[in-house]
């Protein structure tokens, strides 16, 4: 073991040395269980990230800066016991014991972390972002998601071995012995740390370090507690303070024009604005829609969609007889996401989803307009619809609730935490459907599956499919919805009922680049029975924001829209554009160009990755695409904000065709 020079000796033998023994005891046990985590991700990360030293330097170096901070933060307690406890009791049992008990339970927290890390990385590719704080808010499915997908006591119990063992086997370097420090040099201590907490805050954050073109190398130079309280800070993010904006009456202008070219049946109700009324040709057809929005149904996962070994049987048997969209696009990487972008047709707006925010009662949805048609407007979840403020947001949004709730026991064939079985929620909705039917009243349904969700558990006897693997899980959400159907065929409603099946967002959310393109591609079946709809493709870029749009195109309906989305089947060639995003980033997809919208107001024109996981290299900038993508990310949150998206005390009055 190399000597310890001579002044490092002096200072750990000096009073203060010795008094905070134990901080410097806690900050190597940080720093180096630090160093190993970020090893073992970029270990996992595998080809993700090339064998590149530059990369590795980066990675490590940057994050060594980011875990010194982190670290200022997480020792604050002891610090603060270090300092209060008065000279020599570091020497006494009425001493000792408190900051030993502190330490040991710090050092347990550091290797609950350094574990949940990992879960994590496994699950999302990436260091704990707005997903691990959104998570805390619901601790009851998340809790009951790790005990359900991890032997947890197991964890925990090594964790404790491991955590004792290092507390004993490095007690000489933890234990002070002298202590002779008095309160005016411990207060220097002190206001030293405090400094350092709030130079770090103020000259700091977390997209500092996103200076490589590989998001795995950026990811892996964060450090995961610091990380968790800076996307805490940025949850909410107000656009005009945040993003690059351009006068509000251009941004309306330009996306009027837009809605103008791709919605060539829309009359604006007004000079301003984006209100209008579709007058869809031909004769309204009063369908009822079951619109299923599955869990993590990537389009990669579909040999409708390419895939040799198929993991959608069920599905590629109907698209024969479908209208399959297989240009489909995401919004987002969160089933709430997802649902906002089928109910309210808006992109992705930064921070929260708008089904989570507060003050989202009473706007204009996809349900509300069935409502107006005279349809009974229905959303079912499988779980309990309290998570994510689903059953808020849609029964204040024009929506009937139905969750996991009114199922009885004895009729569930299995559920975990996230919810029941496909085939138990499917079996819920045939009851709505079949007491609507009977009362001769349209419905429209929009039903959100969990099966497709970790742990990846199903009933059993549904196929040679084991449990807890995702490409299980996915051949079972695919096998009920056969079931579905194949059961749906004996209600008198079927034939005269239009099946949309689609994602709520891909499985998949991380890639190289920061918002990587590909992982938004997901699918869409078209289905009727009757024949009302016919089979065929449509190969052109479509926005998960038209889905709702276009369901009413195919039904014939004229409707008062304040949407963003258009009816793809009718938009003229030439004027597809497609949103994704995640609760920072805003991409808008046009022309083979993604611009991409971040906060401190930067927009880079990038090449997307629209097919595999590789870099997105910069373009020269496109003006006219930088003013599209910035007038639609910014009116729509102004949109939200100052009350467009409500719906309208009294719609305007119906223009002549």
């Amino acid at each position: 073991m190399p000597a310890i020079p001579a002044p490092v000796r002096a200072a750990l033998a000096s009073p203060l040395g010795q008094r905070f023994r134990p901080l410097l005891w806690l900050a190597a046990c940080f720093l180096v269980l630090s160093t190993l985590t970020r090893l073992a991700l970029l270990v996992a990360t595998g080809a993700g990230v090339p064998p590149n030293p530059g990369y590795w330097l980066y990675a490590f170096a940057v994050g060594f800066g980011y875990d010194l901070l982190a670290l200022v933060y997480f020792a604050w307690p002891l610090v603060l016991l270090l300092w209060l406890l008065p000279r020599g009791w570091l020497l006494r049992r009425r001493g000792r014991w408190p900051v030993a008990a502190l330490s040991l339970l710090l050092l347990y927290v550091l290797l609950f972390v350094a574990a949940a890390e990992w879960t994590f990385w496994d699950e999302f590719q990436a260091r704990f972002n707005f997903i691990a704080v959104d998570y805390l808010v619901y601790t009851t499915e998340v809790i009951g998601n790790i005990r359900q997908s991890y032997p947890v006591g197991w964890i925990l119990s090594g964790l404790a071995v491991v955590g004792i063992a290092v507390f004993v086997l490095t007690r000489r370097w933890r234990q002070p012995r002298a202590d002779r420090a008095g309160f005016g040099a411990r207060s220097l201590v002190l206001a030293v740390w405090l400094a350092a907490s709030v130079l770090g805050t103020w000259l700091v954050s977390g997209e500092l370090k996103d200076r490589t073109a590989n998001t795995y190398v950026n990811e892996l130079a964060g450090n995961g507690i610091y990380q968790f309280f800076a996307a805490y800070r940025s949850a909410a993010l107000d656009y005009p303070r945040y993003y690059r904006t351009v006068p509000d009456a251009e941004a309306w202008a330009t996306v009027r024009a837009q809605i103008a070219r791709a919605q060539p049946d829309a009359r604006f109700t007004g000079p301003e604005g984006i209100g209008r009324w579709v007058l869809t040709p031909g004769p309204e057809r009063r369908l009822n829609v079951v619109l299923i929005s599955v869990e993590s149904l990537s389009a990669d996962f579909s040999g409708t969609y390419g895939r040799a070994d198929s993991l959608t049987p069920q599905l590629d048997a109907l698209a024969p007889a479908s209208l399959v969209f297989t240009d489909l696009w995401a919004t987002g990487t969160r089933t709430v996401r997802g649902l906002e972008a089928l109910a309210l047709s808006v992109p992705p707006t930064p921070g929260e989803s708008i089904v989570k925010r507060e003050r989202n009662e009473g706007l204009y949805t996809l349900g509300q307009v069935f409502r107006d048609k005279g349809y009974h407007a229905m959303f079912l979840y499988g779980g309990y619809g309290a998570f994510d403020n689903m059953n808020y947001f849609f029964g204040h949004n024009g929506y009937d609730v139905h969750d996991r709730t009114e199922i009885p026991s004895a009729q569930i064939h299995h559920e975990n935490v996230w919810g029941v079985a496909d085939e138990d929620l499917y079996t819920m909705a045939m009851r709505h459907f079949d007491a609507d039917a009977a009362a001769g009243r349209p419905f429209f349904a929009h039903i959100m599956t969990t099966s497709n969700h970790r742990p990846y558990t199903f009933p059993a006897g549904r196929g040679p499919w084991p449990q807890g693997k995702r490409e299980s899980a996915v051949a079972y959400t695919d096998w009920a919805i056969g079931d579905f159907l194949r059961r749906a065929r004996a209600h008198p409603w079927f034939r005269d009922t239009l099946f949309v099946i689609t994602a709520d967002h891909c499985a998949s959310s991380a890639g190289i680049a920061a918002l990587p393109a590909f992982r938004y591609r997901i699918p869409l079946w078209i289905y009727a029975p009757g024949g009302q709809v016919a089979p065929g493709r449509h190969d052109r870029m479509t926005s998960q924001i038209d889905i709702g749009p276009t369901v009413l195109g195919l039904l014939g309906m004229r409707y008062y829209s304040q949407f963003y989305g258009v009816d793809a089947l009718r938009q003229p060639p030439g004027s597809e554009r497609a949103f994704i995003g995640t609760y920072q980033l805003l991409g808008y997809l046009r022309d083979g160009v993604l611009v991409q919208l971040a906060p401190h107001r930067q927009v880079a024109t990038l090449r997307p990755a629209l097919q595999r996981d590789q870099p997105q290299p910069p373009l020269p900038e496109r003006p006219q695409l930088t003013l599209e993508a910035i007038s639609n990310y910014q009116t729509a949150a102004a949109a939200f904000t100052g009350g467009a998206l409500r719906v309208p005390r009294a719609l305007p009055p119906v223009p002549a065709r």
